[in-house]
């Protein structure tokens, strides 16, 4: 499995295709979620995925300060493998990526409520009340860093860390 970080600028355009293909499939045709899936924040994100022969099984993008918040942020999370531990590599690579591109003390990840659980075992705390974003249940997610090592070495104990 080979990790891969690349601004905007850097992407291939068929590793832009094969993204927004993945992005798509997960968030607006199985989750049945009719939205604007291009929303402008590309451009300026750093996109973090993990890949084998066989494609993207991980993906998330980083954003800046001010793209999305006051804090840099983590968005469009997808293991394509689900259960396999990809989902918390590739937030542990996104945390780093924020942290080293970005000097983040603080990343912001707007969660499905349902996914509440996962984020808090990668060190993220809730500081929201659950909302309503197109049509599906999230709240807003903090991951700072002296509770964010705190969170990775409790998922490590509890051998919840893949």
């Amino acid at each position: 499995m080979e990790l891969k970080v690349k601004r905007f600028q850097e992407l291939t355009a068929d590793e832009l295709y094969r993204i927004l293909r993945l992005r798509i499939a997960v968030f607006v045709v199985e989750q049945e979620c009719p939205y604007m899936e291009a929303d402008g924040l590309d451009q300026n994100a750093v996109h973090v995925w993990l890949e084998d022969e066989d494609g993207i099984k991980a993906y998330l993008r980083v954003l800046d300060r001010g793209a999305e918040s006051e804090h840099c942020a983590i968005g469009r999370v997808i293991a394509a493998e689900r259960r396999h531990g990809l989902g918390s590599r590739i937030v542990k690579e996104g945390v780093r990526v924020a942290r080293e591109c970005f000097g983040a003390d603080a990343v912001y990840l707007e969660a499905q409520t349902y996914a509440e659980s996962f984020y808090e075992k990668q060190g993220f705390r809730r500081i929201s009340d659950e909302f309503m974003l197109d049509g599906i249940a999230h709240i807003k997610m903090l991951w700072t860093e002296s509770e964010g090592e705190t969170g990775y070495w409790v998922a490590r104990k509890e051998g919840t860390d893949k």
